[in-house]
This record gives C-alpha cells, structure tokens and sequence, in this order.
C-alpha cells in the first residue's frame, strides 16, 4: 500500500527502526499516535501499524528505501527543521496534513528525539558544511613572512641556515652529560659564526646590532631551547653585564673572549633565599683598602648563588652580585667578576660548586650552585660604570641616590626581559604549527555516509587552537613595538619600557604556556610522544615564567608603574586628581554606556577596530582608576602603604593586564594599517579581529559588572568568536607556515 498519506509517516518508520535506542514503551507511544488519527482509514492505519511492530523488523532494503525516498523529496535542507517538516515534504504537499504539527512535536517530545538529529541522518557528505570545509591558501605566505621578520630578515634567514645544518640534529641522548656537551658544542658553532658577540661593539670583535642579537634568540628558540638559554647566559647575560655595567678595561680584557666562547661565564645574580628581592641578597664584597682588593664571601648556606646557567659544568668566570662593603658600610649591591675556575676546568681554591641535577625541562643547561669562602680578586674586577671605589678607598658614584642607582643598574640587564619573550613567542608558533598541521590531516567522525572528517573542521577545536594563534600574531607584533621602543630609547623613558618589558615578559610567557598545553591536549596521544616534540616545547618553556623574574612579581611592578604614570598625571594621587580622571573616563564612557551601544549586536559594530580599541580603554581606564581609588582610601583610613598594596594585589595583577592587552591590540591594528597588500590585510584584519573579540569574551564577567556590555552583546561576541574561527580555518595552514620553521627544527612527524 502506497499512497500520500502513507509517504507522509515515512519518517517515523524510519526514525523507529534506525535508532535502535526505542524502547518498547517508546513502540507503544508510536501506535497510539498513529491510532489517533482521523484522517487515516483502517486499511492505513493497520499498515502503519504493522510496520512498527517490535516482533517483524523491515528487511535492510525496505530501510534503505525508506532513507532514499526521504533524501530524493528534500530538496532544500534548510528549510527542514523537524518531523513534520519532512512528512509534509514527502506528501508531495498535496495532502492537507498542517493540523497535524503540534501531533508531531508532541511526538518528538514523546519520544525525546530532535528533529535536526533525525535530519542529520539524511544530509549525505556533499551536504555538509563541516565535511567540505578544506585547507586553502587566499593569500601570499611570503609577504606575511616579510612582514614578520621585519627588518632583520638577512639575519634570521642566516640563523635558520646554520640550525638546519646536519651538526644540529636533536640530542636524543637521555645523559645529562652527553645532552650538556652537545648543546656547549652547538654555542661553540654559533660563536664561531660570530653570532654570539652580534650585540657587542665592533672594536671588541662584535657586530654592535642588539636588534640582530633578539632576533637570534628569537629564531634559535626554533631548534633547542636548552641552547637558547646556554646562548643567552654565556652571550646576553655574562657578557651584557659585563658591557652594561663595566667599563673600557673590561670591554678589552673580556668582551673578545666573550664573544668567541674563550671565557664560558655565569650571571651569579639568585640566591637560594633571594631570587626576585636582588637588594636583598646576602653574598658581601668587602672591601680592603691596604691591598687594593675585594673579599667576596658567602656568609650562609641560604645565600649561595642558585640556578646559575653555566655553573656546574663549564663557566669559569662570573659577573657576581653582592653588597660592597666598605668599613663596615653597606653601599648596596653591586656586580664583580669573580674567576670560577681555570682554563683546564679545575675549580679555583674557596669556590664551592654544586650542581642543580635533572630539573623539568632545559636539561641541556648545567645549572648549578656557587658558594665563595673568603675569595679575593683584584679592585679592577669591580664593573664599575655606576659605582666605584676611589684611590683613597672612599665609595663614588655619578649617581647619588642609591635606589636610583640600583635600579639603574638593573634596567641596563632589562634586555633579558626581551629576549625571554621573544623566545617563548617562537615555542608556541612551533605548537601551534604542529598542532594546526596535525589536526588539518587527522580525521575522526563525519556525516552518515560520508568520509571522516579533519578535526580542524570541528568548531570545537577551532575554538581551542584559533584564538590562540590570532593571539600569538598579536604578541609577535607587541613584543616587535617593545624591541623598537628599547632600541630607541632615551633615558627619560626608561622606566616606561622597563615596565613594558618585564609586563610583555609574564604575557607572552603564559600565553605560551597555555598555548603549549592545549596544543598537547589538542593533538591527542600523539601530542603526549616525544618524538612530536610537543613535551619538550613544554616541559623546557615552563621555567619562563619564573626566570628573568617571577611572572606575578614582575606583573606587580607594572601596576606600578601605571600608578606612578597617573600620579604624575594627577598629582599625588589626591581625592581631586582621582576624580577628575574618574570624571574624564566616565564622560567618555557615557557615550559608549548608553543603552544603544551597550545592546548593539550588529557585525559591522562588532568587527569595528574602534569598538575594540574603545572597549580595552576603557577597561585598562577603569580599573587603574579603581585601584588608585582604593588604595588612596586605605592609607588614609592609617593603613601603611606596604600593606595598602599587599591588600589590592589582585587588583595590580588586572591593572597589568589591562594596559598590555591594550597596547599589544594597539600595536596589532597599527601593524595591519600599514599593511597595503589587499589580501594580506584581509587575513591579519580576522586574526585581530579574533585577538580582540575573544579577549573581550574572556573578561565578559568585568564588561557585565561594568554596564559597558549587556548579555545581548556579549552572547553575541561569543557567536562572531565562533563564526571568525570558522572563516579563519581554510587559512590556518598557510598561518603557521607563514612563521617559516625550518622543517628540521619542527621535526614532528605528525606536522609533516
């Protein structure tokens, strides 16, 4: 029996005998249903009925019919979004069936099934968006290479050349030992490529080009990172502080030998009880006028030099940092070369070495500890550019504050805040290659019929690795404006950039480290092998966000810098000048408050450049203003001013935070308005768009507080996050390519 009415109950057959999850109560359900209606007669109800009868199953090819006469009545897929929307479509629409919808819901909610489940089953894997979504390349790889590498783009290409070559094949060695004379091995190649000394005068053998050093960094943080950071100790950290802090003599004495890897030094700066407190460390330098020499001695065990790159192994001088002491006065810590051992390795006579051991991660690095016994070394390896002792004994400085002086001291050092982002940067564009290569090529699941899908089709892993690679774009293009504002610097703003340096240091570092680990998640157990180098990228990035500075003490210091900035703006901090940048932001914020703006959900709005720019003011505004607000109240209810910041530490955290989203989405927007390839703006335009758009939807809880969003908008902005990562997919390959990794450096065979 065939007719109208029968085609229209198609669906329901077929929902019963394709979803084996129907029980019987469920049968029962279906038979009552149809018994109700009317306008069938016996003869077709008693059809229908047998058809679902749980005792007299259909034969496979009576299902398989069933499943090709619905496909061949639904034309447009779009339309159909239920049960009924089928039946009506396979009673050829001239069987007057509309009073029988709310039958068809009802049944639907019987049943607990959903219309769109049942219309999946019928959408074949040329109907499905999510199967056809595929790799394209809309844009030229190249030009966003160009744009990366900036102007040192001779020098990377030199880089990437020498890491590629056959001698720099990973260590796969699990001896620590083999693992650390590998890496000193590789050192010795790149100093003898004159690599090392890039940022050291040329008169000293050197290249005097700080930008080219970053970018060594930078491009060798591709290949080991264990030789990143050996590279940087011997390089940045032993010879920078012998450049920033020394003077003539020692450039000549030291900074050739340096640079040619003939003196492997150390930066003996952390103590076991002292790591980011350095005016507090303990190791003295004492001062003996009679022979013209300074005594360095460790005074406990807790003051021991600790984690000191360089140490264990192969270091054989150290710039030291101890407190001078002259009769009996405490003029403050300073730095000293202090001789570790000779040129044959044997450790010098009061010098204690130990040795870290195996830590989590950079184990190609020999860490270790330094304690000196009354070691006595000549007036001379004192690094005298900021203090010094006179003829007559006597403590001298050009610059007579001693806070000033320290601080001055350090932010010669503020290029290791530089080079540590950097670094971490390049480790999660080599995640985020791997991760993005691999889940373009691994399939799992797809459409009824179909062929298994690439899991970079799914919105869900999208979601994972997407915003993540719009905000590494974004950090390159901050931490290119921190590089250029440090090059460029006058002394006026140092303490600016001091602040920007240690605040981009914690941001690209944690981004890294949350990058990493969703990239091991996001590549399943091929992300746990170490042969896909995921854990290695991990494990060794860990330790980023503690050296060159604790992330969370060096985010405090940047809150405080944004105080000392509004201060100046409005004098001490008094109930006046806070509330009158208060008033300044809120007349701004008015505009942008009303309920308008606050419920406004259309895309233009949403993908506006200004209203991102607009919304991170605001917040970075609001929230600086709020703290200074706080704090000012808490010291005038006699609370001091040490536990008056102790108490709003959360709050300084968020005052960083703030202000560098704000200026890596500033630097962003401003990077792609100089951009004049149509095709290559359109890209990078997304990849902001994304940065901003999910930054906002993480703090979406601060915008509701606020009143500057309601939930309209900010349900909204969640949807555009979904949609751009959706639109970005087809280019997410040629975005990770566009880092131009050397293949033998990424190494990972599922990122082949």
């Amino acid at each position: 029996m065939e007719n109208s009415k029968i085609k229209a109950f198609i669906p329901l057959l077929y929902l019963v005998w394709s979803d084996d999850l129907l029980t019987q109560k469920e049968f029962t359900t279906l038979q009552e249903f149809i018994t109700s209606l009317t306008m069938l007669s016996p003869e077709e109800q008693q059809y229908l009925l047998s058809k679902v009868d749980i005792s007299n199953p259909p034969s496979r090819n009576e299902l398989t019919e069933w499943k090709s006469d619905i496909e061949k009545s639904i034309k447009d897929k779009s339309s159909i979004k239920s049960i009924f929307d089928i039946a009506v479509a396979l009673s050829d629409k001239d069987l007057n069936i509309s009073g029988l919808e709310l039958k068809f819901t009802k049944l639907e909610n019987d049943l607990g099934v959903l219309g769109e489940e049942l219309i999946q089953n019928f959408k074949t894997k040329a109907d499905s968006f999510t199967a056809s979504s595929q790799t394209n390349t809309n844009f030229d790889v190249q030009k966003i290479t160009e744009i990366l590498d900036g102007t040192e783009a001779a020098i990377i290409k030199k880089v990437k050349s020498v890491i590629s070559r056959p001698e720099f094949a990973y260590e796969t060695s699990t001896d620590i030992n083999v693992y650390r004379q590998t890496v000193y091995n590789w050192c010795k190649i790149l100093a003898d490529e004159n690599l090392g000394n890039m940022a050291y005068p040329k008169q000293y053998g050197g290249g005097e080009n700080i930008a080219d050093y970053f970018a060594i960094m930078e491009i060798l943080s591709y290949h080991d990172l264990s030789l990143v950071i050996k590279f940087g100790v011997q390089f940045g950290l032993w010879g920078m502080s012998v450049q920033s802090l020394g003077t003539e003599k020692h450039y000549a004495k030291y900074l050739k030998d340096i640079g040619s890897l003939k003196i492997p030094g150390c930066f003996a700066m952390t103590e076991t009880h002292h790591g980011s407190n350095v005016k507090g460390l303990e190791t003295t330098a004492t001062y003996n006028h009679n022979d013209q020499t300074f005594t360095i001695h460790t005074p406990h065990e807790k003051a021991q030099k600790e984690y000191i790159g360089n140490a264990a192994v192969h270091g054989q001088m150290a710039t030291v940092f101890a407190k001078l002491i002259i009769d009996g006065h405490d003029h403050g810590v300073n730095a000293f070369v202090v001789p570790l051992r000779d040129t044959n390795g044997n450790v010098l006579n009061g010098i204690t070495i130990g040795d870290c051991g195996h830590k989590m991660g950079l184990n190609g690095v020999d860490n270790g500890t330094i304690r000196f016994d009354n070691v006595v070394i000549p007036k001379e390896n004192m690094l005298d550019r900021f203090a010094s002792v006179t003829d007559k004994g006597e403590f001298e400085s050009p610059i007579p504050s001693d806070n000033r002086r320290f601080f001055t001291m350090l932010g010669t050092l503020v290029g290791g805040r530089i080079g540590i982002p950097r670094s971490a940067l390049a480790a999660a564009k080599s995640g985020l290659t791997i991760a993005i290569r691999y889940s373009d090529q691994r399939r799992q699941f797809g459409p009824e019929g179909g062929s298994e899908v690439p899991i970079l089709n799914y919105r869900m892993h999208q979601r994972r690795l997407l915003p993540h690679l719009a905000k590494t774009y974004a950090v390159h293009f901050g931490l290119q404006y921190l590089t250029s504002r440090f090059l460029n610097r006058t002394e006026s703003e140092m303490q600016d950039i001091e602040a920007l340096a240690a605040g981009m240091k914690s941001y690209s570092t944690w981004s890294t480290r949350d990058i990493l680990q969703e990239c091991r998640e996001a590549c399943g157990g091929k992300g746990y092998l170490s042969e896909n180098r995921i854990n290695a990228l991990k494990n060794d990035t860990e330790i980023y966000t503690t050296f060159e500075g604790d992330n969370t003490v060096l985010m405090q210091l940047v809150a405080k810098n944004r105080l000392a900035e509004f201060r100046k703006s409005f004098g001490e901090m008094g109930s006046f000048g806070i509330i009158n940048y208060v008033y300044e932001n809120a007349r701004t914020a008015i505009a942008e408050k009303n309920p308008i703006i606050t419920r406004k959900t259309d895309d233009e709005h949403l993908l506006d450049n200004q209203f991102h720019l607009q919304a991170f003011v605001h917040r970075e505004k609001t929230i600086l203003a709020s703290a200074a607000r706080r704090i000012k109240k808490l010291i005038d209810e006699g609370l001091e001013a040490y536990d008056a910041f102790n108490v709003v530490q959360h709050q300084m955290i968020d005052v960083a935070e703030a202000y560098l989203e704000r200026v890596v989405l500033e630097q962003f927007q401003i990077t792609i308005e100089k951009v004049e390839d149509v095709k290559t703006k359109e890209i990078l335009l997304k990849l902001n768009q994304l940065y901003a758009l999910s930054q906002i939807e993480k703090n979406k809880g601060w915008y509701l507080e606020d009143g500057y969003m309601e939930a309209v908008k900010t349900k909204a902005i969640r949807k555009m996050v979904n949609q751009l990562c959706w639109d970005i997919r087809p280019d997410a390959v040629s975005l990770v390519n566009a880092f131009d990794i050397p293949e033998s450096c990424l190494a990972a065979p599922i990122a082949v």
